[in-house]
């Protein structure tokens, strides 16, 4: 699987690029949001890619992140959402806000995506909120932005096997406590209240990776009732 490419822009859609990759044309599809945010015809770029396969089609879908593709690939996971439905949700929302709506059960903002209706943003949310702490630690351990070639470097097709896991799971402990702060404070916690969390939960497990301490913190921030 193609997961990852690196060329210069020929040619911009309102919904897709061509990149050429060393005299090959690459369409890859992206979100409202990375369409804004690439440069412009005739420059370089980078995007890591999903590539979607059926029988009467075969579609490259391009993100800036990591953190990005990993929840295109699980919001696709949900029944009735596809890959046009979750381009849909990553453009309105964003990576970040895809992570915030879902932990915090807010299914009105991921109906806010142009063509999702009420039921399919609660199964989004109630199936993907067991995941969401987990691709959370990887935005906030800094899933680093795809590098476009310098120069004369050689554009790039890179292979990937499968799915990134999320890099803080082996971070160590101060790293992990400082992740799962960050990455509260992006669900708009006070940091005061999410310190106290994150303090209560690594307490309780010393050993705990980012994506298990925010877990366990958003469990202890959750309303009582």
């Amino acid at each position: 699987m193609i997961g990852r490419l690196a060329g210069r822009i020929d040619y911009r859609a309102t919904d897709h690029v061509l990149i050429d990759v060393k005299g090959v044309g690459y369409l890859v599809y992206c979100s409202d949001r990375t369409m804004q945010a690439l440069p412009g015809v005739g420059e370089h770029v980078a995007l890591y890619t999903d590539l979607l396969v059926r029988e009467d089609l075969l579609q490259l879908y391009g993100f800036t992140t990591l953190a990005e593709k990993e929840w295109h690939r699980l919001l696709m996971s949900v029944q009735g959402v596809g890959a046009k439905a979750s381009l849909a949700i990553l453009g309105t929302l964003g990576p970040d806000g895809v992570g915030r709506a879902i932990a915090l059960g807010d299914w009105n903002a991921v109906k806010a995506a142009k063509g999702i209706g009420p039921k399919t943003a609660q199964r989004v949310v109630n199936e993907l909120k067991d995941k969401a702490p987990e691709v959370m630690a990887m935005g906030a351990a800094g899933s680093a932005p795809a590098q476009a070639p310098v120069g004369e470097v050689e554009d790039v097709i890179e292979p990937v096997a499968a799915p990134v896991p999320a890099p803080a799971a082996t971070a160590p402990k101060g790293q992990a406590q400082a992740e799962a702060l960050s990455a509260l404070g992006n669900l708009g916690y006070a940091p005061g209240e999410a310190a106290g969390a994150v303090a209560q939960a690594a307490g309780d497990a010393p050993e705990a990776s980012t994506a298990e301490l925010i877990r366990a913190a958003l469990k202890l921030l959750a309303p009582k009732g």
